[in-house]
C-alpha cells in the first residue's frame, strides 16, 4: 500500500482486506442458500395444494424421475432443514467476520494514531515531513 507505512499496520490493511474478500464470499453463500430456502418453502407450499395421487417427478441431474407425493414431500422437508441450518450457520459466521473486522479496523486506528500522532488527515505527499 502505502510505503510510509509501519510493516505492522500494512500487515493490518492485508489483513482487513482478506477479512472484506471473506465477509463478500460469505455473504454471497448466505444470499444463494436464502434463495434455495425460499424455493423449497415455495415448493413444499404447492405441494400442499396439489392432490397426493398427482403423478410427479423429481429432477435427478439431467433426468425426471417418477417420485411419490410422500418422498417429494420428505425430500423438500429435508431440504428445508439443511438450508435454514446453512443460513443460521452463515449467519454467525458473518457476523463473527465483521466482529474481527470492527476489531482489526480498530487496532489500525489506535496504530496509526500512536505512530503519527496525527489527526484524521489522510496520507501526506511526498517531500512531506521535516520540521
Amino acid at each position: 500500500m502505502q510505503g510510509n507505512l509501519p510493516p505492522e499496520a500494512q500487515e493490518k490493511i492485508e489483513e482487513l482486506q482478506e477479512l472484506q474478500q471473506t465477509a463478500q464470499q460469505v455473504a454471497a453463500q448466505k444470499q444463494q442458500a436464502e434463495s434455495s430456502l425460499t424455493e423449497t418453502e415455495n415448493a413444499l407450499e404447492q405441494l400442499e395444494e396439489i392432490d397426493e395421487d398427482t403423478t410427479m417427478y423429481q429432477e435427478v441431474g439431467e433426468l425426471l424421475v417418477h417420485t411419490g407425493y410422500d418422498d417429494a414431500t420428505e425430500d423438500l422437508e429435508e431440504k428445508r432443514d439443511s438450508l435454514e441450518v446453512r443460513v443460521e450457520t452463515l449467519e454467525k459466521q458473518e457476523e463473527r467476520v465483521q466482529q474481527q473486522f470492527e476489531q482489526l479496523q480498530q487496532e489500525l486506528q489506535q496504530m496509526l494514531q500512536g505512530a503519527g500522532g496525527g489527526g484524521p488527515a489522510g496520507p501526506g505527499g511526498p517531500g512531506m515531513g521535516g520540521d
